[in-house]
């Protein structure tokens, strides 16, 4: 937490999957939700249950203060629609080795 904001990493009970046009991109019982002040909560998905290789490595690259430095992926139709921490801060370092997606379906 820093001056009223907080971020979570807890392990989801939920079934998340993410499809874009005829791919399942990705499909997950492991994922992490991660709720953090002004965020919608977001679903981190080991990189295991990704198709990696459906997926090309974005020239973007974001800062968080409280998450570190993000990496994209894209589709050649959906530039950046993956994201994850490579080297995560401590307080989140659950999420390395995950990545998420805008839209995943949940269930």
């Amino acid at each position: 937490m820093t001056n009223g904001h907080h971020i979570t990493v807890e392990p989801s009970s939920a079934r998340v999957r993410v499809v874009h046009g005829e791919h399942v991109l990705a499909d997950s019982e492991r994922a992490l939700l991660l709720k953090e002040t002004g965020c919608p909560p977001r679903y981190y998905i080991p990189a295991e249950d990704v198709r990696l290789d459906l997926l090309t490595p974005s020239e973007t690259h974001t800062v968080c203060p409280f998450k570190g430095t993000a990496s994209y992926w894209s589709l050649p139709d959906a530039p950046d629609l993956a994201w994850a921490y490579p080297e995560p801060y401590d307080a989140v370092a659950a999420i390395k080795d995950h990545l998420c997606f805008y839209e995943p379906d949940v269930s």
